[in-house]
């Protein structure tokens, strides 16, 4: 437990297998772990150049980014690969919740082959 409790939250988020990417207000991407960068097949400092709008393909306008963000959780979104081609994911809930947090954290899960199965 006490290696746990020393671990720094960026450490983390990176070890996780699972894609993870935080927003800011701004539309900024604050942080990615590798699994969001290759989902979308960019590196991960690649994806930190990019803006929310240049990611989440057909994303709503809003005054708010954060409540954009808040509206897709649970969510099919459509991400943009670099390659150019859609990736459809689940997108979580921010697993930051409170009105003056500065940014959104979200998990995604790729859906993109099975509901292109789906499909067929």
């Amino acid at each position: 437990m006490t290696t746990l409790k020393q671990l720094p939250a960026l450490v983390v988020l990176e070890r996780i297998p699972v894609p993870v990417l935080a927003i800011g207000r701004d539309g900024s991407i604050l942080f990615t772990n590798t699994a969001f960068a290759q989902m979308v097949g960019f590196e991960p400092d690649e994806v930190l150049t990019l803006r929310f709008h240049e990611l989440f393909h057909d994303a709503p306008a809003s005054e708010s980014l954060l409540s954009v963000v808040h509206a897709l959780a649970n969510m099919v979104v459509r991400l943009t690969h670099k390659d150019g081609s859609v990736v459809r994911a689940l997108m979580s809930r921010s697993a930051v919740l409170r009105a003056d947090d500065q940014f959104a954290l979200a998990a995604f899960q790729d859906l993109t082959e099975q509901l292109w199965e789906e499909e067929r």
